[in-house]
């Protein structure tokens, strides 16, 4: 999504900050984000035996690395200062896999939101650190609805029907996300208070999603599909945690664009296209910015 969002904002796409071949000029944007990564270090996460098998470069470690790549362009802090003064910052949408794990690994609904304040502090300290370096303008991403997603519709699959919502969603798992961007949303008001000079603004990656899943027939998407993946196999949703995306006879639908899930845990190109455009005209008149 962040190159949608650099496509409405009239700016190139971001390089990856470990890509050994990326050009780090003045302007152009830095990606520090990592495919599964949590908010709490892992080391948090393994107190409370809850394993984060992808990678063990959480928030705090993006954050490390942000702050050698800002010694590595600027002069001084003040010269920092002037340089980032008109950057766009996105922090997360991050924490989703802290609770990801936690659920299949076994911990209860209730263990996980009792994660919630701690996930959320991380989120906070993660933005007062980029304030810190100079960030002027910094959106803050919600949780997705994790309960409309065909690995969770998979994974928690009942057979009560007073367990789904409209939209055919779990309802205990959106609530969960729900629970989560309520905790988010009062940490950035708190943010806002401590940092009158900056902006923060909520990107509401909840309702987003939820505005495709309305809307998704009149937006092109095949309204008996919303809930299969398009790269998967297997059951009501196409998803089979044992044959995922990727995997040798995996099939893949003819058209992904009629699908909003690519893989069961990530969207298709569409859907993130539609959520973008509906955050640009959310986030960018509070941003203070224009889209191109």
């Amino acid at each position: 999504m962040i190159d949608y969002l650099a496509l409405g904002a009239g700016i190139p796409f971001l390089d990856a900050y470990l890509n050994p071949n990326a050009t780090f000029t003045h302007g152009r944007g830095v990606n520090f984000a990592v495919a599964g990564s949590t908010a709490l270090p892992v080391e948090n996460l393994a107190a409370k035996n809850i394993l984060a098998p992808v990678t063990n470069s959480s928030l705090s470690k993006q954050l490390d690395w942000m702050f050698t790549h800002f010694n590595s362009i600027c002069f001084n802090e003040r010269d920092c200062v002037e340089k980032l003064r008109k950057a766009l910052f996105m922090v997360g949408e991050i924490g989703g896999n802290d609770y990801n794990y936690a659920l299949f690994q076994g911990k209860t609904t209730e263990e996980v939101k009792a994660m919630v304040p701690e996930v959320v502090k991380a989120i906070k300290d993660a933005v007062t650190r980029v304030i810190g370096y100079g960030g002027m303008r910094v959106v803050v991403p919600g949780n997705f609805p994790t309960g409309c997603l065909p690995i969770y519709l998979t994974g928690f699959q009942t057979n009560n029907s007073a367990a789904y919502d409209e939209f055919q969603c779990l309802k205990e798992l959106n609530d969960l996300s729900i629970y989560h961007n309520q905790h988010l949303q009062q940490a950035i008001q708190e943010l806002k208070e401590e940092n009158p000079n900056a902006i923060i603004v909520y990107g509401d990656y909840y309702n987003a999603f939820q505005w495709i899943l309305r809307h998704a027939q009149l937006l092109g998407f095949d309204a008996t599909k919303v809930q299969k993946a398009c790269c998967g196999i297997g059951g009501d949703y196409e998803f089979s945690i044992a044959r995922m995306c990727g995997v040798s006879g995996v099939p893949v639908c003819p058209d992904p664009n009629k699908r909003i899930s690519w893989d069961g845990i990530n969207l298709t190109q569409r859907a993130y296209q539609y959520m973008t455009q509906w955050l640009l005209h959310q986030l960018f008149p509070k941003l203070q910015c224009n889209i191109a």
